[in-house]
């Protein structure tokens, strides 16, 4: 099987016969990304100012609110991620290697917006050093996916 077929399988299933670390990774970062939609959701700042070191309370005329509802807003676009990634996780584990290219271009196009639109903080944000280790580490188990799933057919026949 080449790595164009493990990335898009011909059938959607679930089974999974990588390594086990890549799939444990993928647990990990969807608990993650689940609990930190719902911060943003439900916090009363929608974490802007308590996590992310915006200085909201500085702004006026509705800034404040813009900022929070924006942040609540990227919530339920992780939520659905979040959902997605438990999905896959619990009923279709042939997607994994897929996924990790999900989880790198969500992070990568992130610090890429930051990059180009940059937002003022008192702080470094906890999603600025979740990019700096998500990317890497998404191609690696993706790499490891791929490349593992090769070896593991190879002794398994």
């Amino acid at each position: 099987m080449n790595y164009l077929q493990q990335i898009l399988p011909k059938t959607v299933s679930n089974k999974y016969s990588g390594p086990l670390i890549p799939l444990y990774v993928f647990y990990l970062i969807t608990s993650i990304s689940i609990a930190r939609s719902l911060i943003h959701i439900f916090s009363q700042d929608g974490g802007a100012g308590s996590i992310a070191t915006i200085p909201i309370n500085d702004y006026v005329n509705g800034g404040k609110e813009a900022v929070v509802f924006m942040f609540a807003m990227w919530g339920l676009g992780q939520l659905l991620m979040g959902i997605f990634y438990a999905i896959v996780s619990i009923k279709y584990k042939s997607l994994l290697p897929l996924m990790y290219i999900f989880i790198f271009l969500e992070y990568f196009g992130g610090f890429l917006i930051g990059q180009y639109k940059g937002l003022a903080t008192e702080g470094t944000p906890p999603g600025a050093i979740g990019a700096q280790i998500l990317m890497p580490l998404s191609i690696m188990m993706l790499i490891w996916i791929l490349n593992g799933s090769h070896e593991s057919r190879r002794i398994r026949n």
